[in-house]
């Protein structure tokens, strides 16, 4: 099983919190798609005689790719690699984007998943981010959505200055209440060098409250078990049947291949990452080479990330499994490590699996860290 990514770095403008890799202006849009097309043939050997499983257009805004470029891609990457023909292919798209003829297109050459960015369902909210779109369009545009998909997840951030628990939970029973099958839910992060962090800065706009956040992933948690969704990954949930199939692979340790500017990929023992910079991206693929730096993992940072991602699903640490690919005595001592978090309720080891608490979900990322070798 492996996956591809490819990243579309061109947004309509920029939100206040973003510190993905992206343009505001189109202008290199045209050669960008040619040099992604290039990047594909060159990359045709980094997935050999894997099947690929899913496809995922991030960004950026993926959905301002006119119908022919996307058709092109998908062209180009079904002539190269061995797609299956049950390929989970994902879109992220904006609100403001959707309309009954994109929807169509999106299905006829393929696309059978929308990741729909709406993050909240409040004006106010929209406008202290900096959004696009309205929260009437996010509304409306999910129901036309839905009468050409039924594959559709929405991003929501909570734990911003501007989102009270009621807010919050209108935001989440809003979402339930359109049939939305998956939710990936965000704490707002002030990351250094966006328009936020500098805001923050210069107070113009208040600091994230971490025990909101705490308070509200806590809410959060109570409010999608009772609609009958499965909590699978620390910022996602599903209705039955209905999980990431591109992003529980990267959470199994699967191989993927990242496309375009800022993109990741992995093969199991490597990570590799292409430049971020959107004309020198170009230029490198206009001149037949891809543009990346690489990493040789070694085996403790193999073993850390393992312990980082299986932490953060349903499924949890595997320690049989780790004893098997790691050794016995590295199995021992997660037990061993594992145990005042044990003791203080936040870790349960449940048939040879370490499995976050309610409560433990709150510190996902310091009792991985203090379990890393």
């Amino acid at each position: 099983m492996a996956g591809i990514y490819l990243h579309i770095p061109f947004c309509r403008q920029a939100c206040h919190y973003c510190n993905f890799h992206f343009s505001t202006s189109l202008k290199l849009k045209n050669e960008f798609v040619e040099a992604l097309l290039k990047e594909i043939s060159l990359q045709k050997n980094y997935l050999p005689a894997e099947p690929v499983n899913t496809i995922y257009f991030g960004g950026g805004t993926p959905s301002l790719l006119t119908i022919e470029e996307l058709l092109a891609i998908l062209q180009t990457l079904r002539q190269h690699f061995m797609v299956a023909d049950n390929a989970e292919i994902t879109l992220e798209a904006n609100p403001d984007d959707l309309s009954a003829q994109k929807l169509s297109d999106w299905k006829q050459v393929g696309i059978n998943r929308l990741s729909i960015g709406v993050q909240s369902f409040f004006e106010d909210d929209l406008r202290w981010m900096n959004r696009a779109h309205t929260a009437q369009q996010a509304i409306d545009n999910l129901h036309l959505a839905k009468q050409y998909f039924n594959n559709i997840t929405i991003d929501l951030i909570y734990g911003t200055p501007t989102l009270p628990d009621e807010k919050w939970q209108h935001n989440v029973q809003q979402a339930i209440a359109l049939g939305i099958s998956h939710l990936s839910c965000y704490a707002l992060t002030v990351e250094p060098g966006t328009a936020l962090d500098s805001m923050i800065r210069k107070h113009k706009s208040t600091d994230v409250n971490t025990e909101d956040q705490a308070r509200q992933f806590l809410l959060l948690m109570d409010w999608m078990r009772a609609a009958g969704y499965e909590h699978y990954e620390i910022s996602n949930f599903a209705l039955p049947g209905m999980r990431s199939r591109h992003n529980s692979s990267y959470w199994q340790g699967a191989s993927y291949l990242g496309l375009g500017p800022s993109a990741h990929s992995f093969n199991g023992e490597a990570r590799q990452w292409n430049i971020s910079n959107n004309a020198l991206y170009i230029k490198s693929l206009t001149e037949g080479k891809v543009p990346f730096e690489i990493e040789n993992l070694t085996e403790t940072q193999r073993l850390n990330e393992y312990i980082m991602t299986s932490l953060r699903t349903v499924e949890g640490l595997n320690i049989q499994w780790v004893a098997t690919r790691f050794g016995e005595k590295a199995a021992i001592q997660l037990q061993q490590d594992s145990k005042p978090f044990i003791e203080t309720g936040k870790v349960q080891l449940n048939n040879g699996h370490l499995l976050l608490t309610k409560e433990g979900k709150l510190f996902a990322d310091g009792i991985a860290a203090e379990l890393f070798f």
